[in-house]
């Protein structure tokens, strides 16, 4: 992957346990345009609040982030540990406190180890010229079983730029937004109220538009970083260039958002939900949610049982208009139900066949507009339930 004016370094700050790398920098050799989006949650970690400050400067420079502690119900002391972990990287960059990020992921409602990351900061920035994108992903991950990654190039005027990304998330994965952490960067020169506006735009048709479990954490951040050094003519919205850009930057964030449902804790199923004929888009991103949250459905794809009437249900108490006589559902391309009744037991027997497979689409017609929405989720199965019980031990 060749993109310009970035540098990368992870280092093992024993910050939960030792044996890995856990504390990791992603710097921009000069101020890059940034942009965020955070949790939603009222409860907040330290991290979000300092980082949701700081970027409303519209800069950014450097993001100090870790695994194994969350930095969330720690009171001031969370915050002050933050504050003096951007200061000391900021010292050691020689740049402003106000430009450095920080995130967090791991255990809530325990202290961060202060002295351990303090003492890892200098290591840390000294590693900057021989370290990797892939070895930040590896450094935030927690129970995910496999790094997160995806980049794409584009084109402006015959000068090539980059899109890349990296995310972590794998249990408490739920919009607004989803519960993860996902930074992306591009040496793509581009205009900073539609770099906003296209990020905002990718981030709700990928990470608001996953879930695995319906938990919202207290740390989800995502963040991106345009710093330039690509050296190509400005993109801005309403040109070819920019519909480019876009695309671009969709697909980067819809693959890691795939990437964190397929590694949902404990899946062994991905599922895409499609609501079409909604009264609005809206409306739409109503239904699909109740059918890729509900714990009912999810075992129900787990077991490979068609039980489609669990799915009729979540689509009636979701919120969204409804009239039972016109709903009709399909796995892939299998008709489960027409009009609101069941469409037999030859459906359900080969409704059931779809379900064996490791990836199908459920597919729910409301009969009512032209709304529609698409969710991605994955089954819950036993592992999820242990992964979860035994998370802090």
């Amino acid at each position: 992957m060749d993109i310009k004016g970035f540098q990368f370094a992870a280092v093992e700050a024993a910050i939960k346990k030792p044996g890995r790398k856990d504390l990791a920098l992603i710097y921009s050799e000069t101020p890059a345009v940034a942009c965020a989006v955070f949790t939603t949650n009222k409860v907040k970690a330290a991290p979000v609040l300092l980082s949701e400050e700081r970027i409303r400067s519209g800069k950014a420079q450097a993001l100090i982030v870790n695994s194994g502690n969350a930095n969330a119900c720690t009171g001031e002391n969370g915050l002050l540990v933050a504050g003096k972990t951007t200061h000391l990287v900021a010292a050691e960059l020689g740049i402003s406190d106000e430009n450095v990020q920080v995130c967090s992921t791991g255990v809530i409602g325990v202290q961060m180890p202060a002295d351990r990351i303090c003492a890892a900061i200098p290591a840390l920035v000294a590693g900057l010229s021989s370290g990797t994108l892939d070895d930040i992903a590896q450094a935030i991950m927690t129970t995910d079983t496999f790094p997160k990654m995806e980049a794409r190039s584009g084109e402006m005027n015959g000068i090539g730029y980059t899109v890349a990304g990296i995310a972590k998330g794998a249990g408490m994965i739920m919009p607004n937004m989803a519960t993860m952490l996902s930074f992306i960067i591009t040496d793509a020169n581009v205009e900073a109220t539609f770099l906003n506006d296209s990020f905002r735009r990718a981030v709700d048709a990928s990470f608001n538009s996953i879930t695995v479990d319906g938990d919202m954490s207290t740390n989800d951040t995502c963040l991106m970083m345009a710093n330039g050094a690509a050296a190509n003519p400005v993109i801005s919205g309403a040109t070819p260039e920019g519909v480019a850009f876009e695309v671009i930057l969709h697909d980067v964030l819809l693959s890691l958002a795939k990437q964190i449902v397929r590694d949902g804790e404990g899946a062994t199923k991905f599922v895409e939900i499609r609501v079409t004929g909604a009264a609005d888009d809206a409306d739409a991103k109503l239904a699909a949610m109740a059918i890729a949250n509900s714990s009912l459905v999810k075992t129900a794809f787990f077991g490979q049982d068609a039980n489609w009437g669990r799915i009729f249900a979540a689509v009636g108490y979701s919120g969204a208009k409804v009239d039972q006589s016109l709903l009709s559902l399909r796995f892939d391309d299998v008709v489960m139900a027409g009009q609101g009744v069941f469409a037999g037991g030859d459906a359900e027997a080969k409704g059931s066949e779809i379900l064996k497979k490791q990836d199908f689409t459920v597919t729910v017609d409301l009969g009512l507009g032209h709304g529609s929405a698409k969710v991605y989720t994955s089954d819950l199965s036993h592992e999820y339930v242990s992964i979860n019980a035994d998370y802090r031990t």
